[in-house]
């Protein structure tokens, strides 16, 4: 019995990984630099992204085109509720922000290590 093989459906995954990532389509466009307008056309209307188009998504989203088109992640790390809600925080916040955070984490690190 010869069965089709599943085709890949990009506009499912970005759903997919927006509602893992607590981001919604205004947020994604905001991040992605793409016009909101052009991403509800393109849900709206069901047309796949160009490459172009999904390069700047998964910008916007902070994965690789490889963790896009990938049917699991390579490292799955499983997350507490409170890393989740910690993930859902700073999804919320614009990329200078995120930068910020990171730096101050690394320096909380870099005290714990010295001590």
């Amino acid at each position: 019995m010869n069965r089709e093989p599943e085709t890949f459906n990009s506009l499912e995954q970005i759903r997919k990984i927006c509602k893992e990532q607590g981001i919604s389509v205004y947020k994604l466009s905001k991040e992605s630099g793409i016009p909101y307008s052009s991403l509800n056309n393109m849900f709206n209307r069901n047309t796949d992204p160009s490459l172009s188009t999904l390069t700047k998504i998964c910008y916007g989203l902070n994965i690789s085109l490889s963790d896009f088109f990938s049917p699991a992640p390579s490292n799955v790390l499983l997350l507490s509720d409170e890393d989740r809600e910690f993930m859902q925080l700073y999804n919320l916040l614009p990329k200078t922000k995120k930068q910020r955070l990171r730096a101050y984490l690394d320096g909380l690190v870099d005290d714990e290590r010295s001590k």
